[in-house]
């Protein structure tokens, strides 16, 4: 093996390490719940997409929004990804992976709330580093009661 080839192996080998770092610590940081707009600059580009069961919404400023509303529907919850398949090409990326998510919801009825299905992301080399520039959470299946959408979220999701 030749320089050139190991170093273009370090590189690859290193991006899936900061990518999958990144997608770990998004699903945290949704557990830790401090969202804020430095929340939203560590983990999305500007002009992120992104399709929720929640809704889709568009840019940053709208998915900080909808997370923040999503996520006061619940007490507390435990966010997990795993088995992740990471593709590079260059200053871009797509992982997918499974996610299983709990909920304690905040109804204040102490229910369980559990989701499971498939998150595909895309990904974009920033200048402060991976950025997740498009993603998709499909649900595959529920247990529990689900939470009481507020209006403004359910009326954002009917569209």
């Amino acid at each position: 093996m030749d320089t050139e080839e190991m170093q273009r192996q370090v590189r690859v080998l290193t991006d899936r390490a900061e990518i999958t770092d990144l997608l770990d610590r998004y699903l945290r940081s949704l557990d830790d719940g401090l969202l804020d707009e430095e929340w939203a600059r560590a983990f999305h580009t500007e002009d992120v997409t992104a399709e929720m069961p929640i809704g889709t919404v568009h840019g940053r400023d709208a998915l900080l929004a909808r997370i923040q509303g999503g996520m006061a529907l619940f007490d507390r919850t435990v966010h997990m990804g795993t088995n992740a398949v990471i593709e590079i090409d260059g200053d871009r990326a797509t992982a997918r992976g499974a996610q299983l998510s709990t909920h304690v919801l905040a109804d204040g009825s102490g229910s369980v709330f559990v989701s499971a299905g498939h998150a595909d992301t895309g990904l974009v080399r920033t200048a402060d580093g991976w950025r997740i520039s498009a993603s998709t959470l499909r649900v595959v299946w529920t247990q529990g009661p689900p939470p009481r959408l507020p209006d403004d979220i359910a009326a954002a999701r009917a569209v």
